[in-house]
């Protein structure tokens, strides 16, 4: 009688404790650059490397392609012009510690956590990819891709399913970015049965132990984060940089539609244009203003409006035709149409004069 075949071994967790040993050495050798062969051999290179030894700064910067990142982010995001200099700081950081590794000059990788405060639109998600791009071209991560997540995503609901939930995560961000959006919504400290206390202390203990694998961002109001790493130890600790992202002034987001129109290949009629910069202003001041993101939303709806005109014409006038022009030129009465002018708030359900809804 055959002997039964023995049970395959579970394989290992690709985070936390027991993680496999192929990981653990890809993710703590990747980003190295080879030493110069005029420093390899030295035993101690802060002493025997001349001090007037070059490196080859140029190419480094060229071969990364970092500035092209840099020059993307500009490109996409009117204003936060301190967010941009931080942003460009980290990477001068790490673009420097990579020029020195090539002399031997090794020293322990910086911690690249970080915290994004700021109100809803302001562009915490695209700087968060942008840098993850920065970290990859730089070697600070094998992937450099972006994971976005929030509570839900992390936190189970019954016992024994917050670990595999949490796991599954991390196992998808590791060589890149994890963004917890409204990340103090992780943990209730006023409810002591609440499961994301599980989801904090995993997190806890990779971004300590595998920071050279995976960068978090957490994201959030600025006070609601405070209030956050007050309540969990250890967390404020393991963040190198806190970023703040104000909120735009009226000619910033003026620009940001300007931009998305062009994206879209509409544009604002001068009168348009003048109309629409009177709507932000107005709409700035009402409850659940969300920044870019509202400026998104209203494109939306100016763009249903002009849809509507064309159509309403065309059904008053049987046989007229379209010019180009007219498919693409947002007219002022296209603006014109929102409740804000009329004192009411600009929501998705925003009602038009002729009672069709703009969602």
């Amino acid at each position: 009688m055959a002997s039964p075949e023995a049970p395959e071994a579970p394989e290992a967790p690709p985070t936390g404790p027991g993680m496999r040993e192929d990981l653990q050495e890809k993710a703590s050798t990747y980003g190295r650059v080879e030493v110069d062969e005029r420093f390899a051999d030295l035993d101690d290179p802060l002493a025997e490397v001349p001090d007037d030894a070059e490196a080859d700064l140029g190419s480094v910067i060229n071969d990364s392609r970092v500035q092209e990142v840099l020059d993307r982010l500009d490109r996409e995001l009117v204003g936060l012009v301190e967010v941009k200099r931080r942003v460009a700081e980290i990477a001068a950081l790490l673009l420097i510690d990579r020029v020195r590794r090539t002399m031997g000059l090794e020293s322990e990788a910086p911690t690249l956590h970080m915290s994004f405060t700021g109100n809803p639109g302001t562009g915490k998600t695209t700087v968060a990819q942008r840098m993850g791009e920065v970290l990859h071209k730089l070697g600070y991560v094998r992937r450099g891709h972006l994971v976005t997540v929030s509570r839900d995503d992390l936190v189970g609901q019954y016992v024994g399913h917050t670990a595999p939930k949490t796991r599954e995560v991390l196992k998808r961000a590791m060589g890149g970015v994890l963004f917890i959006d409204e990340a103090y919504h992780l943990y209730r400290v006023d409810n002591e049965r609440d499961y994301g206390q599980e989801t904090v202390e995993m997190l806890l203990q990779v971004m300590e132990n595998q920071r050279s694998d995976l960068v978090v961002i957490m994201a959030g109001y600025a006070d609601r984060m405070n209030r956050f790493f007050s309540d969990v130890p250890g967390l404020s600790s393991r963040i190198g940089h806190h970023i703040d992202f104000p909120d735009f002034e009226v000619d910033e987001l003026m620009g940001i539609g300007q931009l998305m129109v062009a994206q879209q290949n509409y544009r604002f009629s001068p009168d348009a244009e003048k109309a629409f910069q009177d709507y932000l202003s107005r709409r700035m001041e009402q409850p659940r203003f969300a920044n870019g993101r509202s400026v998104r939303n209203a494109l939306d709806r100016l763009r249903m409006r002009h849809a509507n005109r064309l159509w309403k014409a065309a059904s008053e006038e049987q046989g007229r035709k379209v010019t180009k022009s007219d498919l693409v030129t947002i007219q002022a009465e296209d603006v014109m149409k929102s409740r804000v002018f009329e004192g009411g708030e600009d929501t998705e359900e925003d009602t038009d004069d002729d009672g069709a809804e703009s969602r």
